[in-house]
C-alpha cells in the first residue's frame, strides 16, 4: 500500500482510506455491526490504516462501531472524523429530515458553532474510545455561522490536545481561503470520482497551491463505477442512492454502456471495474487518498488491492475520455 502525506500535517495515510459512511446504516438501508468490526479489522490488517468516520453516520453509530473496532489497536490507525451535522437540536428546522434505520423521523441540522463544536468533540472521543482525533473536519459548510468563529473554536481544541490536525470537507475554495486567514487546514474532503469531477474546476488547483491535502469520498460513484449497481437493481427503504439522477434506470444503463470501455482495461491488469476507479480517482494530480466505504472483509480486501495497482498515463487517458463521452446523467 502507497502512503502520502495529509498537506503539511505530517500525518500518513494510505491512498486507499476505510469510508465509514455505509456502516453506520443511515442512508444506507441498514448495517451489520459484527460485520463492520470484521471489515475494520481486516483494513487495519492489510494496510487501509485512516479511518474517516463522522458523528452523523447512524447518528453516532458509525462511530461507535469504529471505537469498537479500534479498542486495542488504537496505535495503529489515523482516526478522522468531523463536526458540524447534529440530529439532537431541539428548535432548529433548518436542515435535511430523513428516516434513520431504526424508522425515526430526525432533523439533521448543519451547526457549526463554537459551543457545538466543543460538544461535539467530547462526544465523538467518548463515542470512538480515544483521547485524540487524528483529523477533525467541518463535515458541511454552515451558513449562520462565520467562519472565522468556527477557525477559532477548531484551533481551540487543537491547543487543547483533542485534535491534531483540522480538515474541511465540501468547502469551496472561497471558503477554504477564509479558513487560511485564521489558520491551517491539512485537508478538504470532496466528492470525486470518475463521473463527478467538478472539483477539477477550481478545488484541486486551490488545494495543490496551499499545500491542502484531498481526501475523495465517492471514488466508486456510490457502487456505479463497479459495475454492480445493474438496471434491475431495486433499492431498500432508506437507501439515498434511489432519488439520486445517476441512479436512475435510464442513467444506470448508460453507465453501464461505458463501462463496457473500460473493461479491458480492468482485465489487462485482472482486476476489478471497482479497483481501477479508485486508481484512477488516486493518480489524479492533488488527490491524496480515496475514502472507500465496505461493509465486509471481502470488500475491503478488493478496496486494498486498488492501492497496488498501476495504470498506465494511456489507461488513464481512455478512462477519462471514455466518462467525458458519457456526458451528464439525463
Amino acid at each position: 500500500m502507497e502512503f502520502r502525506t495529509i498537506g503539511k500535517s505530517g500525518i500518513q495515510t494510505p491512498v486507499v482510506a476505510f469510508g465509514a459512511w455505509a456502516i453506520g446504516g443511515w442512508m444506507w438501508g441498514g448495517t451489520d455491526d459484527a460485520k463492520a468490526v470484521r471489515a475494520i479489522h481486516r483494513a487495519i490488517d492489510v494496510g487501509m490504516t485512516m479511518i474517516d468516520t463522522a458523528p452523523s453516520y447512524g447518528m453516532g453509530h458509525s462511530e461507535r462501531i469504529v471505537g469498537k473496532a479500534i479498542a486495542g489497536r488504537r496505535d495503529q490507525v489515523i482516526i478522522a472524523t468531523k463536526c458540524g451535522i447534529r440530529w439532537d437540536l431541539e428548535g432548529r428546522h433548518d436542515g435535511m429530515e430523513t428516516t434513520t434505520n431504526e424508522g425515526k423521523r430526525v432533523t439533521m441540522v448543519r451547526c457549526l458553532g463554537p459551543e457545538s463544536i466543543f460538544h461535539e468533540v467530547d462526544q465523538s472521543l467518548l463515542r470512538l474510545g480515544i483521547d485524540r482525533i487524528d483529523l477533525y473536519q467541518c463535515h458541511w459548510p454552515d451558513p449562520s455561522t462565520p467562519i472565522a468563529e468556527t477557525m477559532d473554536a477548531l484551533l481551540e481544541v487543537q491547543r487543547q490536545g483533542k485534535v491534531n490536525a483540522i480538515g474541511v470537507s465540501n468547502y469551496t475554495t472561497d471558503m477554504m481561503r477564509e479558513c487560511l486567514k485564521k489558520g491551517y487546514i491539512a485537508s478538504d474532503q470532496p466528492q470525486y470520482n470518475p463521473l463527478e469531477r467538478e472539483i477539477e474546476r477550481d478545488v484541486l488547483p486551490f488545494c495543490r497551491t496551499h499545500d491542502i491535502g484531498v481526501l475523495a469520498y465517492s471514488p466508486i460513484a456510490q457502487g456505479l463505477m463497479t459495475g454492480k449497481v445493474t438496471p434491475e437493481r431495486v433499492f431498500h427503504e432508506g437507501d439515498a442512492r434511489q432519488k439520486k439522477p445517476w441512479f436512475s434506470v435510464e442513467n444506470r444503463r448508460r453507465v453501464q454502456a461505458m463501462l463496457k470501455t473500460i473493461q479491458p482495461i480492468a482485465d489487462g491488469h485482472q482486476a476489478t471495474l471497482a479497483q481501477v476507479a479508485i486508481q484512477w480517482v488516486v493518480s489524479q494530480p492533488g488527490i491524496t487518498a480515496a475514502l472507500v466505504g465496505a461493509r465486509d472483509e471481502a470488500q475491503v480486501e478488493e478496496n486494498a488491492r486498488a492501492g497496488a495497482l498501476k495504470l498506465s498515463q494511456d489507461e488513464l487517458a481512455i478512462i477519462r475520455k471514455a466518462v467525458e463521452d458519457l456526458g451528464q446523467p439525463t
